[in-house]
């Protein structure tokens, strides 16, 4: 199956076609929401399921045999985050503020993302190594913090030029400098006490605690209901998205085409570097969507916080708006598609050899 077939099959199946039809009632300014509660539940409900295959699959694997591909993973988190601010600074010519909270944003991972990758590879009926739940946690507050910390050195660096030349003439840090400067303490508290994270690694422990035969008296909640949480949770997603649709033009072109490039190029980097690391199919592109996915949930709690001169509309609409959908509906079968070519009869000898060579 060719990726446009895929891409074609994938806009077919019930959680895009339900994201989708979300979409459609923001547009036509239908009165339908979900409860407050359900949506509130949903988010736990889905980190919990997550977290519990994580922690039996931890369990089963060892965490030895995960240690490598999470370092990995950090690293060209960093090294991603780094690359975004540069591109966004120079290119994109941002202030210092919203170039270190988009880079960030793009740096840090989505969990509902993961989860929607999770039904997409079993819909294709193929299986992802589970530790990579214990991964997701690990990174969601790598981004953040590698963000403050440098935008407090630059905000620093500033204060003494501008106190040893006495000018007056720096619009990027006349307001609010000694408020910018957040403690990084700070910053990892509530990225790690955070719900999200909290949940889902409070699931991982319990779910390496009761292994295969303590979850088998849960599955048919936290199994066999997962997709259909997912789901109901998409409407939610898809009516959000739909209504900063007119907020996209406020981004610009620029950060648009930032939006969707940055992710393909993070998402196949990603496929490819798990594939030199031996994962499976479905592991190569979850490690993949984990890189390429963008925060739109923990980002907005902590840089309100963190970087509050950074403009909300801007890291929000780009994650939620353009990089969600792109992911779920492109992205995905793109990854899925370079993966079972890599991991072809023959391939990952091939694959390897020229990694090892180039290396």
């Amino acid at each position: 199956m060719d990726i446009l077939q895929l891409i074609s099959s994938n806009l077919l199946t019930p959680i895009i076609l339900f994201f989708l039809f979300g979409i459609i009632a923001a547009r036509i300014k239908s009165d339908l929401k979900i409860p407050e509660a359900i949506s509130e539940f949903l988010p736990i409900y889905l980190l919990a399921a997550i977290g519990l295959h994580g922690g039996i699959e931890m369990r089963n694997t060892g965490f030895e045999n995960m240690l490598i591909p999470m370092l990995v993973a950090i690293g060209l988190s960093l090294i991603f985050t780094l690359n975004h601010y540069q591109i966004l600074r120079r290119l994109g010519k941002f202030n210092i503020f919203d170039s270190y909270a988009l880079a960030s944003t793009y740096g840090a991972v989505g969990a509902v993302t993961f989860s929607v990758g999770l039904s997409f590879l079993k819909n294709q009926g193929v299986t992802s190594e589970g530790y990579l739940a214990a991964i997701l946690a690990v990174l969601e507050p790598v981004a953040f913090i590698l963000a403050i910390f440098l935008t407090n050195m630059a905000v620093s660096k500033q204060i003494r030029q501008k106190k040893q030349s006495f000018s007056k003439d720096n619009s990027e840090i006349d307001i609010g400098l000694q408020e910018t400067k957040t403690k990084l303490s700070r910053v990892l508290h509530e990225s790690i006490t955070g719900k999200a994270i909290v949940i889902l690694l409070g699931s991982i422990v319990i779910g390496y605690i009761i292994g295969e035969e303590g979850f088998s008296s849960i599955r048919i909640v936290f199994d066999e209901m997962f997709t259909g949480a997912i789901v109901i949770f998409m409407i939610e997603m898809g009516i959000i998205a739909g209504q900063r649709l007119d907020d996209i033009k406020k981004v610009g072109l620029f950060l648009t085409a930032f939006a969707i490039i940055m992710p393909t190029f993070n998402g196949v980097i990603g496929v490819l570097v798990a594939t030199a690391m031996g994962l499976s199919l479905g592991g190569a592109v979850m490690f993949g969507l984990l890189l390429a996915s963008a925060s739109f949930i923990a980002a907005p709690a902590v840089l309100r916080h963190a970087i509050p001169q950074a403009k909300p509309s801007l890291y929000i609409t780009s994650a939620l708006g353009i990089t969600f959908p792109y992911n779920i509906i492109v992205l995905l079968p793109i990854m899925f598609s370079i993966s079972t070519l890599v991991h072809g009869e023959g391939s990952i000898d091939l694959f390897n050899y020229i990694i090892k060579d180039w290396i």
